[in-house]
């Protein structure tokens, strides 16, 4: 068995490129890159069947542009989810800011949600 994604269109064996989806909702042929792995209502295309794609009267076409290299994580994307992932862990105590009668607006914090008091109370 290949590894290699033919395309959809009949009687095409070319290596696919591209993936087509339809979003029948919003009338939108969406062409990207080729999907991580088949899905059974997307369509791989090869370069020529994709680069002569036309939509029916009155849908829009999107092309997404194909990034120039395979993604690569770099130092940086780990770095920034550690970070995260220390600041999501760290214990949480109430900030106390000031209304406009110098009275405490938030009561307590939890992740990213905060209790506010009414200014009223």
């Amino acid at each position: 068995m290949s590894s290699v994604r033919r395309c959809s269109r009949t009687a095409c064996g070319r290596p696919a490129v591209a993936t087509l989806t339809y979003v029948y909702a919003d009338s939108t042929a969406v062409l990207g890159p080729l999907a991580t792995y088949a899905e059974p209502h997307c369509y791989d295309l090869c370069a020529e069947h994709a680069e002569r794609l036309t939509a029916p009267r009155g849908w829009e076409v999107v092309r997404l542009a194909a990034e120039a290299g395979p993604l690569r994580r770099s130092s940086d994307d780990l770095e920034a989810l550690a970070n995260a992932v220390r600041e999501a862990a760290r214990p949480q105590t109430p900030r106390q800011g000031r209304g406009s009668g110098g009275q405490s607006t938030e009561a307590g914090r939890r992740g990213h949600l905060r209790v506010l008091r009414s200014p009223d109370n």
